[in-house]
Order: structure tokens, then sequence, then C-alpha cells
């Protein structure tokens, strides 16, 4: 048997790497011509010269060929006589004869069989020399679009027949026939790989398709082409034909498998990408009415080839580049394990060498805008863009990988391009690339490696690197890369497929934020430096999700970008925010305009000043049309300053003591505006009262009790307040159209001022309210009578309720009126007490909140033994024991009291200072943990950064430095609180008898609060 048209050159074929392998493939082989009745022709082809050395390369290096040549041994043993060009035009004229009427099993059946013979014959003609690289890539391209030809015709056919189109399908080509296929990629450069898959997009015109029923000619056509990947994609019995995809189509996440070609056009005319251009540089209808096709390319090419580029574009052209992250000067490259298409010195970076330079240049020169990888490379080295010896390097090394990715692949068929991960493996790969001498191999492997990595280093050498600390970020295309996957992995993402798909959704434009080309080329540049600040933060993956929320509210993108671009730091504070502190991101995501206050001259300016808040609030007020305006503009102001500060709290730049105060003034200018504001509001049709005026007696007065009284607000906290009106005896009713008692009146004026504090509008709200601690709680009116509030701290209050009138104040209301309420409240907190009922009366209410709050957890700051309550119970008791005596001791703040307490000589100085020490650690931990965690800190789930961030607000370097801290502390406190008031309490329980005065003080289930 002569072998000479299939084996030219005898000695060409690799020699077995596996020889026992090689031994049972060919007894299998042979075993396999018997049973076909071919025995004596396989017998002849062993003995050819050329025979064994061509079986043996099948047999002894790839268990897929052994696979093919068993089960084709008939096509194997007919070949000499064909000749690859005979037997390649056989299989693709089988492909044409392919009746479009015939079951689809029949179909798939056909395309399988050409499939698996035509991988034989192309193998063959590989390993022996036969055919030239360009021929194997051409050979391989040209199957696909036969066999996707016969794939439309059978979809389009099965339409035609059930009389849901009109087309004719039964001449040679599908010209006219509405549908069309693009082949990107390697497959529309005629550049397929031994085991690729192949890029498809599907396209359709509806007028020359002339459905039968319009409205379901979309979803006809997307099943038509879920039956063309059916019949390619599927592995059945015979196996497979292609690995089909379809994500490189328009915005694939949202849009249909097909689609109109002028929905098409639409999207490349107003949202493209630049990654996107570089993929249309190898587009090309391979199926169906390729006609159509070429129209449609026609119809793009503006956007494919632009005659003048503006820097930003250029900019994002090099950034596709840049995302590949090849380091300058010859990084390192391996051999184990490394991916010869996607590592550095890789195929993608011959083809990244070609197709960025034709983006850039193409648009001027239309001899640039080939779609082969080489012959780019060629023409650009013609044009002066590169240098012919550059240009000669890049071809040797491309001819030398793709080879080299032939065998990878044909071992298993297998779309790999990652060499083996161990020696051994290595060493097989060299065999079967015709290598006898290991080392040779390895030698002339890294040499292609490196000689493409200079080469494509060189590309836009003077631009900033857009990796991350040398690692891959790259989110072009539309699968994920692994090397990114890997990246964001090791920098904390737990879903780095996730983060790689919503930054694809930025890049569609699917944001507002991110429709114009600039808001993306900014995200592209910006992209290291964002995922490295999120990164750092407490939770990236949360961080990450905040941020796409953020991104997704903004009205627009490039205005903000570029101020990220311009300021790295203000990149960084908004990452913090969004990993850091919840609320804050929420706030910041609805309102991304509070960023122009952070660049601004007056970020840091103290505004504690409550007349100088209250002026802003006043400027801002007067552009209210409504009292919806005034609502929805007192939220925002608020929530803005809120924000603020707790962006400051984050920084480290307040402490949490600090921002008591600027909350508190906060607070109570938002709410003084809106009283104001209702009581206008409500006097409009009940009227007023006699003798009103700003310096007397008569009206509303609003009392501040609980953080607020004390001008000790944290981030989220809510408002104690009460409620107390005056009116003369003698006055029956308001004098308005409608007329009401004054407690109707003031009942209904104050449900209304709580409902407009903590009503719900598209600003957000304001705080929650809490009018429990007015006297007799929840049985009480909401609006207490001025002589009423003065009798019941005068006999009917009981003990708790006299420590909760230690931090009460007047925020709001007539001068006169808030003076006389002031003297009230002094006068009631500085009446005689029994020393013991008082002290077991306190202790008793901290037992009682114990029991509701136990506290039993080291960061349940207010709660804990030795927390804030115990702090704040040792305060207002000493206050209500010695106030008496008539000492400068009260105050509504708890710090100022214990200096006072101490300056009195009620408190031991040493004492004291701890306390206050304990206090200050207390709220500047309380605050971080609001802004950091939404439901309190969960030590064993907090992330690091987390932790980090409550290590410095309480002034340490570690976070277990701060935990063996806070329980020194909370020890002293207790220590204290057993000294000062529980011992005292036992032992006055004893001395005055049965009862505990529980019932006494807390019979009133609305005094069970708990609130002090």
């Amino acid at each position: 048997m002569d072998l000479s048209a299939i084996v030219p050159e005898p000695d060409r074929p690799p020699r077995a790497g596996d020889d026992h392998a090689a031994t049972v493939g060919l007894e299998r082989w042979l075993e396999a011509a018997q049973s076909a009745e071919r025995a004596a022709e396989a017998e002849a082809f062993l003995a050819a010269p050329g025979g064994k050395q061509i079986l043996d390369a099948l047999f002894g290096n790839s268990p897929f060929l052994t696979q093919l040549a068993v089960k084709e041994v008939g096509f194997l043993l007919d070949l000499p006589d064909t000749g690859y060009v005979g037997a390649r035009d056989a299989i693709f004229e089988g492909i044409r004869q392919i009746n479009p009427a015939e079951p689809q099993a029949a179909t798939s059946k056909a395309l399988r069989i050409a499939k698996r013979q035509a991988a034989l014959l192309i193998a063959l003609a590989d390993l022996t020399g036969a055919w030239k690289l360009h021929e194997i890539t051409g050979t391989l391209s040209l199957l696909a679009e036969h066999c996707l030809n016969a794939s439309v015709r059978h979809a389009l056919g099965s339409l035609v027949a059930s009389g849901k189109i009109d087309v004719e399908l039964d001449g040679d080509t599908l010209d006219n026939c509405g549908y069309m296929l693009l082949g990107m990629g390697k497959l529309g450069a005629g550049e397929l790989n031994y085991s690729s898959d192949i890029d498809i997009i599907a396209l359709y015109e509806p007028e020359r398709l002339k459905p039968k029923d319009s409205d379901r000619l979309r979803q006809d056509m997307v099943r038509a082409t879920q039956t063309i990947v059916n019949l390619m994609h599927e592995r059945t019995a015979n196996g497979y034909v292609f690995r089909t995809d379809l994500r490189l189509r328009p915005d694939p996440g949202m849009t249909p498998l097909a689609m109109t070609v002028g929905a098409a056009e639409s999207y490349y005319e107003t949202i493209g990408q630049n990654w996107e251009r570089a993929a249309m540089i190898k587009a090309r209808p391979v199926a169906g009415d390729c006609d159509l096709g070429y129209r449609f390319l026609e119809h793009i090419r503006p956007f494919v080839w632009r005659k003048h580029l503006d820097f930003a574009a250029v900019a994002d052209i090099h950034s596709i580049k840049r995302q590949i992250n090849a380091h300058r000067g010859g990084g390192q490259v391996a051999i184990e394990g490394h991916n010869v298409k996607l590592g550095r010195g890789g195929i993608r970076e011959i083809e990244f060498f070609a197709q960025t330079q034709q983006l850039i240049w193409g648009g001027r020169t239309p001899s640039l805008r080939m779609r082969k990888t080489l012959e780019a490379i060629d023409q650009l080295a013609e044009e002066g863009h590169t240098t012919h010896e550059a240009a000669a390097r890049l071809r040797e090394s491309y001819d030398f990988l793709r080879t080299l990715e032939h065998r990878l692949q044909m071992v298993m068929d297998e779309q790999t391009q990652k060499m083996p991960a161990t020696w051994e493996g290595v060493d097989a790969i060299g065999v079967f690339m015709g290598y006898d001498d290991a080392d040779a191999f390895r030698a002339d492997l890294l040499r292609h490696l490196r000689q493409v990595e200079q080469e494509y280093s060189q590309l836009f050498e003077d631009e900033p690197d857009l990796g991350s600390g040398g690692r891959s970020l790259v989110f072009t295309g539309v699968e994920d890369d692994p090397e990114t996957v890997e990246t964001l992995t090791d920098m904390g993402f737990e879903d780095a497929s996730h983060v790689i798909g919503r930054i694809r959704v930025w890049h569609h434009g699917r944001y507002r934020s991110t429709r114009s080309e600039r808001a993306r080329q900014l995200l592209t540049e910006l992209m290291p430096r964002l995922l490295e600040s999120l990164a750092a933060t407490t939770n990236p993956m949360q961080a990450f999700n905040r941020f796409d929320d953020f991104l997704g509210e903004l009205p627009s993108g490039v205005q903000l970008l570029s101020l990220f671009h311009s300021n790295p730091s203000l990149l960084d504070m908004v990452s913090e925010i969004m990993g850091n502190a919840p609320r804050l991101a929420i706030w910041l995501s609805r309102h991304p305009s509070l960023l122009d206050g952070v660049i601004s001259d007056d970020w840091s300016t103290d505004e504690a000043d409550r007349r100088e808040m209250k002026q802003t609030l006043d400027h801002a007020l007067g552009q209210a049309r409504d009292f919806q305006d005034i609502l929805d503009i007192v939220i925002r102001w608020a929530n803005d300053r809120r924000f603020q500060t707790g962006v400051e709290l984050l920084q480290g730049r307040r402490t949490g003591e600090e921002a008591g105060p600027i909350l508190t003034s906060v607070a109570e200018t938002a709410v003084g505006a809106l009283t104001e504001s209702v009581t206008r509001e409500f006097r409009d049709p009940h009227g007023g009262w006699p003798g009103e005026s700003a310096e007397g007696e008569t009206g509303l007065a609003v009392l501040a009790f609980g953080k607020l009284g004390g001008r000790e607000m944290a981030p989220m906290s809510d408002l104690d307040l009460v409620f107390v009106y005056n009116v003369p005896a003698d006055i029956d009713g308001s004098d308005g159209t409608r007329a009401l008692t004054p407690m109707v009146y003031f009942s209904r004026l104050g449900q209304r001022l709580v409902t407009a504090i903590t009503s719900q509008t598209g600003e957000g709200n304001l705080y929650e309210v809490d009018t429990r601690l007015r006297p007799n709680g929840r049985s009480g009116p909401v609006c207490t009578q001025f002589d009423g509030f003065k009798n019941y701290y005068q006999g009917e209050a009981w003990t708790w309720e006299f420590m909760a009138l230690t931090r009460a104040r007047t925020i709001y209301g007539p001068a006169g009126l808030q003076t006389v309420l002031t003297r009230i409240i002094e006068d009631a907190i500085r009446q005689p007490r029994d020393a013991k009922a008082l002290v077991r009366d306190v202790d008793t209410m901290r037992q009682r909140i114990r029991k509701q709050y136990p506290g039993d957890k080291p960061w349940e700051i207010k709660h804990r033994h030795g927390g804030l309550v115990d702090i704040e119970f040792i305060s207002q008791y000493l206050q209500l024991r010695y106030a008496a005596e008539g000492k400068d001791i009260l105050s509504t703040n708890t710090g100022t009291a214990l200096v006072k307490l101490a300056d009195a000589g009620y408190l031991d100085d040493t004492v004291a200072e701890e306390l206050r020490s304990a206090l200050r650690l207390w709220r500047n931990l309380q605050a971080a943990i609001r802004l950091t965690a939404q439901e309190g800190l969960d030590e064993e789930k907090a992330p690091d950064g987390q932790k980090a961030l409550l290590a410095h607000c309480g002034g340490f370097e570690d976070f277990p430095s701060l935990r063996a801290h806070i329980a020194e502390v909370a020890e002293t406190v207790q220590q204290r609180y057993q000294e000062i008031i529980a011992e005292p309490a036992e032992q006055a329980r004893v001395e005055l008898g049965a009862g505990d005065g529980s019932q006494g003080e807390f019979g009133d289930p609305g005094h069970s609060s708990g609130k002090t």
C-alpha cells in the first residue's frame, strides 16, 4: 500500500510517548479492521513506509485519536486513495447533501459522523506535516461553516414547513433567507483550533423572513437558534460537532439568543464597547443569509473603524491591552501548568498585539482591516507600526504556539491551552510535538513565550498598568478570565464570578451612569484602584454590592467618575463607606450629591452651634412651596449632616463622644423647624391662643430626654420627647374657625408633630420617636398640661422617672415656658429623698432592665455588665441622692455630671475618672458599631477590617488588645456599681423589711421601657 499521499515524510510523525498505549491501541485497531473485514488492508497499511509511524503517533500520544481511528478504521484505510484534500471535499459535500427535511436526530447523527471523520483527517494532516497551520485552521473553520449552514437549513426548514415563515431554501446558498450567523473570533478569522468552540451571533431581518405572525417571529427565531445550537453542541452517542457560544452578542445577559439586525445596529452605534470593536475585527458571515451579514458589517463599519480617535478612546484601547497586565522587560513565564493562550507570552498577546493597533490605525488605513492575525501583523510592519523583524518573530512564535495548542487538545479533545502540571506530562507533550530531546522542547517553548512577551510588553509601554499589584484584572469578553477569578478571590471577594459579571453589566451600559462611552472608559481606568479600595474594607463582597447599587442609582456617571479619577482619596472614602458603614452607604446611594461636600472647604467645619445650623436650614426652607417640601427639605438636611458626621467618625476625624453634641444639634434644629411648620399648618384652621408670644408662657414646649436631652446622641439614636402645653385657665378654646379645647388642640398637634418626625418620604425618614417618658407613660395624653406636669413630679412620679428627669431639658417653645419648665425640673430633682429607698429602687430598676436585656455579650455596649447603663445609673443615682444639698451637681450630660459630682466631693476623683474614661470608650465603640453593623457586632462573623476599625476607635492597634481592655473596663465599672449602688441597695432591702418597691415603682406597664 502506498501511503505517500498522506505521509509525505515518513519520519515526520512524532514517536509514541507511551509505548504501552501504542501497543494496545494498535491491537484494538487491528481488531476493528478485522470486524470490518478489512484486516488485510490494515496489515498492508501497517507494513507500508510511514504506516507504523503514523499509527504510533496516534495510539501512543492521544487516547482521543486512538478512539477515532478505531471507530473510523474504514475511513482511515481509504485515506491513502482519496488523499487529504479529496477526503475533506467528500466530507463537506456529504454535509451539503444532508436533507433538511430529515428528522433532527438524523441530521444530528450525520453532522457528528462528519465531524469525527474530519477530526481524524485534520489530525493526520497536522501530525504528518502534510498541511501547514493555515490549512489546518482553515479546514476546521470551513467544517464549522458547513455544519452551521446545514443546521440553519434544518431549523428554518422546520419553520417553513409549519407555515411560520416563507423563504426559499432550495438554492446553493441561503442568501435572502433573512437569518444569518456571524462567526466571531477564530471562526470569523478562519483560525479555529483543534478543539475550539465557536462564537456566533444570530441576527435576522423580519421583512426577508416574511413571517405569518410578526408578533411571534422573535420567539420563533430564538427557538430556531436554540435548535441550531443543539445540533452543534449537544452530546449524543455519536459525540458532538462544535461547542457553541452566543455570548458575544450585544449585551448577552439582557438580549435574546437571536435579535434583529436593526437592534444590533442600534446597540453598536450607541453603547458598543472598545473590546467589542476589537471582536468585530474578525466578524464574518459564516452561515445563512451571508448577503445580509455583509450588509450589517458594512453598516457598523464606522463603529469598528474610526477615522478619528480622541485621547479618551485611545486610552481605552490601551486599557484593553493593559488589563492583560504583561510585565515590561520580560517577566517570569512558566512551563508546567502554563496557559499557552492566556498566560504570559501566549497566543492572546499575539492577537492583541495585532487587534489593538488595528483599532488605532485601521480607521485611517483600510489596508489594516483584515481578519487573520498574522496577515494583520505583516501589514502593521508594512505600514511602519512595527518592525519586520518583530513581525517575523511573532509569526514564528504564533506558528509554534498554535501547533502546541493543537497537540494539547488532541490528547483528549479538550478545549484546553494549559500545559501539563507535571514534569513527566510536559515531556510527553514534547514528544507529541516531535521532539526527541525534552530539554530542547522546553528551551524552545521558553524562547517563544519570552519572545512574545517582549514584543507585546513594548506596546503602549508608557501607559500605567491596569493590573492589581502585578496580577490580572481582565473584564473584557464573555468568559471569566481564570487569573482574574484568582486575583479577585485573593483580594477577598467571596464570589469572584459575580463581581466579574456585574462589572460586565457596567461596561454594557445598563446603568444610566455608564451609558456614555467616556463613563465606561473612566471605569476601565479606575477598576484596579476601585477593587483595591473595596477589598480593603471590612467586607469586600458586601462593599462591592453596595457600590454596584450606588452606581445603579446615579443619574449620570462621567462627572463623578472623573472626580474619582482626579481624587483617588475620594474613591477610597466611598469604598470605606460601602464596606464599613451600611447605613451611610444606603444614604449615599440615594444622594450621591453628598460627595460634593466632601471636597468643599467647609467639610470639616464644626457645626455643633445650633444657631448656625438653624440659619442654614432656614435658608434651605426658603425654597419650600408646601408642607411636603418642608418635610423633604428637613429630612434631607438632617440626613446630610448625619452622613457627614458619620463619615468623620468612620475616618477617625471625630470620636463618638465628639460627635454627640453635633448629632444632638442636628436633631434639635430639625425638630424645631418641623415644630414651627406643623404648628403653622395647624393654626390655619384651628387658630392660636390669646397672649401667645415668643417670650411668654403660653403655648407648646418640647422637652428632650435620654440621649437627646444629654447631648449624647449616637448614630441611629431615636428621640425621647415629651410635649407640655400651657394655656391660661380662663380660656376654653382656640380662636380659629374650627376652634378646639386646649386638651384636644395640643393632643392633635403633638400627634401631628410625632407623625411628621417619623414619617417616611422619598427622602427617607428623620427619626424614630419615643414619648413613653411623659407623665403616666402610655396611659397619659401625648401632650401634658403644664400643671399636670408640675404636680406629677411633686408626688406621683416613681423613682425611675426622676432618674429620667435628670437628663431632661427644653429644646423648643416660648422662652418663658421653657424657663419655668427648667425650674420645675430642677426643683423636682432637688427634692429631699429617703436615701435607702432611693438606692433600693435604683438597683431594682437596674435588675429589671437586666432581665429584659441581659447584656451577656461583650459588644452589647449599652446593656452589658459594666456598660453604658451602669455608668448612667451611677450618675443619675448620685444626682438624686445629693441634689437636695444645693451644690452644683446637676447636668443632663452624664460625663459632665460625673465631673460635677467629683468636684462637689460626692464621688472620688479616681472613681470619677475611671467612669469618665469608660464612658468615652463605650460611646466611641457604640458609634463605630452602629456605623459598621446594622444589627450589632457578631465577633465570630465580623471581618478583620471591622475589627481593625473598632480597635482604632478604642485606641489600640489590634482587636485582641481592645477585647482584653473592654473586659477590664467593664469589670471596673461593674465593681464601682456594686460599691456605689448594688451593695448599699442590698443592705437597704434588709433594713426596710418586706418588699422591694417594685410594685410601687413599676406598676404602670407604660413605664417598663427601661428608658433612663
